[in-house]
């Protein structure tokens, strides 16, 4: 690249999600610049990024600073950060304690939209979070053998509403349905737990779990992601079907993922996203 600033700079959570994403940014010959969550980033993400600083969860003076120092001024999120260690885990600098005393409300959604307008207000822009990764989302209809049956689709309808009105209030991604009844519902947890949780909770082997983006046009953080490991904690707790938003849900290793929903019997669909503000 003949610039000799970085394309992109991005910060890293847990997952494959960034891991891949550096490697399309390699691939299409984009600079990026990683910051390392160290409680969260696999070290794998050293090696693919152009360059890579490692910082704490808490420090986003640190961050501006690294940002600033490396001519960044386009930065994305890729990865998860636990929810329970954003607010109650950290060891926060003067900025981010500054901007959490500020918050009306102590949730990711309220949180980010604080750090994108300081990051703003220094000149950089947060960016999509799929923007190396557009052919990674799910497409819209049925992506295996199998279209869920009647009672899925049953209970598909109904999670789909519950997950998008939670979504609403930045609770969580995911519900677990079994029999038309919201068995469990995802919080801090994650989904793996929310749904080995419903599992016990229903005594079921037909619970079906769907799958939300939070309700904004931009997915600037927070996308919702499923893979292989998926599939195999569905199979573990008797799921039959999961449903996630079209065009806004990475599908991790996706033929891996729905050769496994194949092997299991288990059905999986894309389904047209309900609006978004």
């Amino acid at each position: 690249m003949s610039s000799s600033y970085p394309r992109y700079g991005l910060i890293a959570g847990n997952g494959r999600f960034p891991i891949l994403a550096l490697e399309e940014a390699r691939r299409l010959g984009h600079q990026v610049v990683a910051i390392a969550l160290r409680e969260e980033a696999s070290p794998e993400v050293e090696t693919l990024a152009w360059r890579c600083h490692w910082i704490s969860i808490g420090e986003l003076g640190k961050l501006i600073e690294i940002l600033k120092t490396e001519g960044v001024t386009e930065i994305m999120m890729a990865g998860q950060v636990k929810h329970v260690r954003i607010f109650s885990l950290i060891h926060a600098d003067w900025r981010l304690a500054k901007l959490l005393a500020s918050l009306p409300q102590r949730n990711t959604d309220a949180l980010i939209g604080g750090v994108a307008k300081i990051l703003a207000d220094e000149g950089i822009h947060l960016a999509d979070s799929t923007t190396l990764l557009k052919p990674m989302l799910a497409a819209e209809g049925v992506l295996t053998r199998r279209e869920p049956n009647k009672e899925e689709r049953g209970a598909i309808d109904y999670g789909r509403r519950v997950a998008h009105a939670l979504a609403g209030f930045d609770i969580g991604q995911s519900v677990a349905i079994a029999e038309r009844a919201c068995v469990a519902v995802e919080a801090m947890e994650g989904t793996d737990a929310m749904l080995r949780r419903a599992a016990g909770l229903a005594n079921t082997r037909s619970l079906v779990l769907v799958k939300v983006s939070t309700r904004r046009k931009r997915l600037l953080f927070d996308v919702p992601v499923a893979g292989p490991d998926t599939i195999a904690v569905m199979r573990e707790c008797g799921a039959t079907a999961l449903a996630v938003d079209a065009g806004r849900t990475l599908l991790i290793d996706r033929t891996e993922m729905l050769a496994k929903a194949d092997s299991c019997g288990i059905s999986v669909a894309g389904y047209s996203p309900l609006e978004y503000h």
